[in-house]
């Protein structure tokens, strides 16, 4: 049977140039999928990272798939303490982590046994050999040495005692067997490197920036990585490298980097200040997988980002919220259990009407539930997960790179119609990476606002005053007075207010009259219309989809039209107000599917306000939608119509 990696290299076409008589043999591939895989303290995401920022520079499109256990040390070597990361790269546009790996690199029995099941037969399987002791198989359910046993014969496995052979590069330093053991990793990435002809001087760098106050660990990881590298180039094992050349066509013209989503969100975020000519002010409490936006925006002291490690979630909400009556672009970070907890302080930013972005990086739920896997399950709650009515923007990325965007969206929303928003990202968007283009400073949109300066309205008797709640006509929005402008002196807080002059209210039809314009100011946000991607414009089925599922769908589309199906996609990055034309489109349609990653919330959303019978695909096993799956479902689905 041909092999994944042997079918790609024979649709990518030859190599361009002859291979030497007695030079190893070096294929041309279009596309690969790695995924490496170990005990927790193996540092698996260290390596994909690096194979990850060395593919990156050469200039392949990627995708990855981190994936760890939500314990901070496991116990080695069992089934939930394996953790793996999964990287594609491509010569051309992709758009998913891989439904399968081509290559698996397993560090140990467990790591073999956890990930066996995703691989395809002929894939590449490289194995630590030296962990397979009778101990370490027995304890993951082993009876015997599956690497003699005959049950890994559909793969191509090639057994390299990791182990031993780092100790041997690094027998010449003062290390124990156990210390030198530790950078098996990086001799796996050297292998790695080699194989696929990676860079190599980046990952050198790296490590002698990383171990700087330690430099010979620093120069034991270059040596491992090195003797790695060597060892693919001399051991007859390995007669086969590959190439998979830049994408070149994949992108526009311009500077490019590896970008994670929840970095891309905190530049994103510190980009919105700067637009705003605001202080950024992120109140907030550490909580998975949200916490690398504190990290990473307690960097950005120099943009004007103030960062508050609050002692809780309520804490850091309220900090926020402080921060937005003080004239500060306001931003709280969390998960689905955090924003359970901030709901009071959400409601209260409803009543005061003040920008404060609520960044909801979604996770398994309910409760702790699965911190370090992903989900969507937090559209209702972000919707209705307040007491009263309390309505607020949300919006959602499709992509790492595009939480850029999104969060940039956000502020505007928030900064325009003085009003909380909802920014929900996932744990696949967050701790996935893909190339993304630096945007020039003239292309990001000017958000800044204008504070009130002086009083606002004239009474009977012609005396001018302030008023809080008078609105601009165009937007609902109050006016934003920050504290200690002489004059503008107002009441603020959680009981209803008057209309116009924010005195203190009971009346009922004041009550009924501030809620519907509350509501209508969320109504009244201006998003742009839903587009449709429907080339030859007579397809009977829509698929349509929000937040990470746009890469699992578009990929599984483009599969259906290379096979002649008809089929139209859609993408809501808006889902409160929804596009204007969104019911148009749901119309236009004979089936509408749905895939999500929770039980069908966009679904219910959709029949409640369109009575649309969409047909939901869901999936709630922490992991993103493979695009095969997606496909069949949709093929399905095109067939019947």
């Amino acid at each position: 049977m041909t092999s994944q990696v042997e079918q790609a290299s024979q649709d990518a076409g030859p190599a361009d140039t002859a291979v030497p008589a007695g030079a190893k043999e070096v294929r041309r591939l279009d596309r690969v999928i790695i995924r490496f895989a170990g005990d927790s303290g193996d540092g698996m995401q260290l390596t994909g990272d690096r194979f990850t920022s060395e593919t990156a520079s050469f200039g392949n499109d990627l995708s990855t798939l981190p994936n760890f256990p939500a314990e901070i040390r496991a116990p080695a070597g069992t089934l939930p303490g394996v953790s793996s990361f999964q990287l594609h790269f491509a010569d051309h546009d992709i758009l998913t982590p891989g439904d399968a790996p081509n290559v698996l690199v397993a560090m140990n029995p467990a790591a073999l046994k956890a990930n066996i099941a995703d691989v395809p037969r002929g894939a590449e399987i490289i194995v630590n050999t030296d962990e397979f002791s009778k101990r370490a198989m027995a304890k993951v359910g082993y009876a015997g040495n599956p690497l003699e046993d005959g049950s890994l014969s559909a793969f191509n496995v090639h057994p390299v005692p990791l182990t031993t052979l780092t100790v041997e590069a690094l027998k010449g330093y003062d290390l124990t067997r156990k210390e030198a053991g530790r950078s098996k990793n990086m001799f796996a990435l050297g292998l790695l490197s080699w194989m696929y002809h990676r860079p190599t001087e980046g990952t050198e760098a790296f490590l002698r920036k990383k171990f700087a106050k330690k430099p010979e660990i620093a120069e034991a990881n270059i040596v491992a990585f090195r003797a790695g590298w060597n060892f693919g180039e001399t051991t007859e094992d390995f007669a086969t490298s590959y190439e998979v050349a830049p994408a070149t066509k994949a992108f526009p013209a311009g500077t490019y980097r590896n970008m994670s989503g929840n970095l891309a969100l905190s530049y994103g975020l510190v980009a919105a200040g700067q637009q705003a000519d605001l202080p950024l002010y992120l109140g907030s409490y550490p909580i998975t997988p949200a916490s690398d936006i504190l990290h990473e925006l307690s960097k950005h002291k120099n943009f004007g980002v103030r960062t508050f490690q609050a002692e809780d979630e309520i804490a850091g909400i309220g900090a926020a919220l402080g921060a937005a009556f003080g004239g500060s672009l306001a931003v709280t970070t969390t998960s689905g259990p955090g924003v359970a907890l901030k709901s009071e302080t959400i409601g209260l930013a409803v009543s005061l009407e003040l920008p404060l972005l609520i960044v909801d990086i979604q996770r398994g739920g309910p409760s702790t539930g699965l911190p370090t896997k992903t989900e969507q399950a937090d559209l209702l709650q972000a919707m209705y997960g307040r007491n009263g009515e309390a309505p607020v923007p949300i919006v959602a990325p499709m992509t790492p790179g595009d939480c850029f965007t999104a969060a940039l969206d956000a502020a505007r929303i928030a900064l325009t119609y003085r009003t909380p928003v909802f920014l929900l990202s996932d744990g696949y968007l967050a701790n996935g990476s893909e190339p993304w283009r630096i945007p020039e400073a003239d292309e990001l949109p000017d958000l800044r606002t204008q504070f009130a300066t002086g009083p606002n309205h004239t009474l009977d008797d012609g005396t001018e005053v302030f008023w809080p709640y008078k609105r601009d006509p165009e937007t609902l929005a109050r006016p934003w007075a920050v504290p200690g402008t002489p004059g503008l002196e107002h009441r603020v807080g959680g009981i209803e207010k008057q209309d116009g002059t924010g005195n203190i209210s009971y009346d009922p039809a004041n009550h009924d009259h501030m809620v519907r314009t509350r509501q209508a100011k969320v109504d009244g946000v201006e998003v742009p219309p839903l587009e449709v991607d429907d080339p030859d414009g007579d397809s009977k089925v829509l698929v349509l989809g929000w937040g990470s599922t746009y890469g699992p769908i578009t990929a599984a589309v483009r599969r259906i039209r290379r096979t002649g199906g008809h089929i139209a996609q859609a993408h809501v990055r808006y889902l409160n107000p929804f596009p204007a034309n969104l019911g148009e489109v749901l119309a236009a349609y004979d089936k509408v599917i749905v895939p999500e990653m929770n039980l069908g919330q966009l679904a219910t959303l959709l029949r409640a306000r369109f009575l649309t019978d969409v047909e939901s695909v869901t999936q709630v096993t922490g992991l993103p939608f493979k695009a095969e799956q997606l496909a069949t479902v949709l093929k399905e689905a095109v067939d019947a119509h």
